[in-house]
């Protein structure tokens, strides 16, 4: 197979007169970085068998005084990248140690991903897991912000503004409806496959994209490519996107919900036809496994500050840890619009964009299969089935909810973390750096006065 590959990326070398190899890795948190080499002969070979070295502490990773790192390429992920001036075929990378052996990377999320689908196979005898993102996205045409000792502000401008019924408008008022046509173009380009898009309900220029379902890693490659995508086009257009999951005030959040399902003996694993939502008993553990670790999972599906301006009540934001069918504020929802059996599948919805994908994908499943593994069903756990708005003055079924801001959410993570490291996967190390990490972040703007808190006690 590695022979086929290399065959195959000399031939992409060949055919298109590729000057430069690049090679793109993610950091601790999400942030794509990569670094660039000339093509000369053999330089796959040699890519292959020695890889290029690196300071994985400027990555978040590990220590200062034992930092050294070894990115290798994976040739199955080749690409043309269709933002770089000179012919250069990118790829994504391996992450491993000095040693000998070349040992992978622990807090590498690319080899996290492929053990966390073997661990998959090994409890639940389900072959894959699938997986379906939807991307939230404001585009802005002009943007400035800063923050220093004695000022703070953002101001951002829109060509878009609607009076509400912004979900689905259509042109002239949908200004973005020809970039996002060209977006798709650019994704199909890179293998993902758009599923539809439209504008969203944000009045203020919300789009959405919705691609196709893949397998973990590849799905968590996609997201990355992605925004690199579309950072990169709206850059050429002369325009400005954010994934933030709250960049304005009074108008709807970013979103990042994740459709899932299972296939077993390359069926799908979760359908039962007369259940609810089709739901069958694998399934539902598997739902229930994710909404009892729901407030650890959100310290990866929402790990940032600005990611609970999002999640409150009111804003169709879904806080609720509960599932059901129709309640968008419902931490997971099954959609009522599937027919076909073989796509029979929920969709979690708190996470947003803010994450790193891999770490995401990868704590979501780990979840599940604890779900499955003990046999947590949601209904005897009280987290539904549940249809009603829980903001109705008539409700009054208790529900649990997800945290209020990030500091709750690494509080929760602190206090369930077992299931995260079945089979090796999380490890003490990994969470121990991303709670510092994610703490700095806190410490950061929790000692920086806001422009808003002037307006309420400047004058008190």
């Amino acid at each position: 197979m590695k022979n086929n590959h290399i065959e195959n990326c000399k031939s992409l070398i060949k055919k298109n007169k590729i000057e430069f190899i690049d090679l793109k890795a993610i950091d601790l948190t999400g942030r794509l970085h990569h670094i660039t080499l000339p093509v000369y002969p053999n330089i796959l070979e040699k890519l292959l068998s020695e890889g290029v070295g690196f300071d994985g502490s400027s990555y978040g990773f590990l220590k200062v005084e034992n930092s050294d790192m070894i990115m290798i390429p994976d040739l199955s992920t080749a690409k043309l990248d269709p933002f770089r001036d000179a012919p250069t075929l990118t790829f994504y990378s391996h992450i491993v140690l000095t040693d000998e052996k070349r040992s992978p990377f622990n807090q590498d999320g690319r080899y996290l991903a492929k053990k966390a689908e073997e661990l998959l196979k090994k409890t639940t005898g389900a072959d894959r897991s699938w997986w379906g993102p939807e991307f939230e996205f404001y585009i802005f045409s002009k943007v400035e912000y800063d923050t220093r000792t004695a000022s703070s502000y953002y101001r951002v401008e829109h060509a878009e503004e609607f009076y509400k019924k912004a979900y689905h408008a259509a042109n002239p008022f949908d200004e973005y409806d020809d970039f996002r046509d060209e977006a798709c173009k650019l994704l199909k380009a890179q293998g993902i496959n758009v599923k539809y898009h439209h504008h969203e309900v944000g009045e203020r220029g919300q789009q959405e994209i919705e691609t196709y379902f893949s397998d973990l890693l590849t799905t968590a490659d996609n997201i990355i490519t992605a925004k690199y995508i579309l950072f990169n086009f709206a850059k050429q257009k002369g325009l400005f996107i954010t994934f933030m999951p709250k960049p304005m005030y009074q108008q709807a959040g970013n979103g990042m919900h994740l459709h899932l399902y299972l296939t077993k003996n390359g069926k799908n694993a979760f359908y039962k036809k007369g259940e609810y939502g089709n739901v069958n008993e694998l399934g539902r553990y598997f739902i229930g496994g994710m909404l009892k670790h729901g407030p650890a999972l959100s310290a990866f599906t929402n790990p940032s500050t600005n990611s609970y301006k999002r999640l409150v009540p009111g804003f169709e934001a879904p806080v609720a840890l509960t599932y059901g069918q129709g309640n968008r504020a419902s931490a997971i929802r099954i959609p009522k619009y599937v027919s076909n059996p073989d796509e029979t599948r929920f969709e979690y919805r708190p996470p947003d964009a803010t994450a790193n994908p891999y770490l995401c994908t990868v704590a979501m499943l780990l979840a599940g299969i604890d779900g499955v593994v003990n046999k947590i069903d949601p209904v005897k756990e009280g987290y539904g089935p549940i249809d009603k708005n829980f903001l109705d003055p008539g409700f009054n079924e208790k529900i649990h909810f997800l945290p209020r801001n990030l500091a709750e959410a690494l509080d929760a993570l602190a206090a369930d973390n077992d299931f995260l490291k079945r089979g090796g996967i999380f490890t003490d190390e990994l969470l121990t750096q991303w709670v510092k990490t994610k703490t700095e972040e806190i410490n950061a703007i929790g000692t920086m006065p806001h422009p808003f808190e002037y307006k309420m006690y400047f004058n008190l």
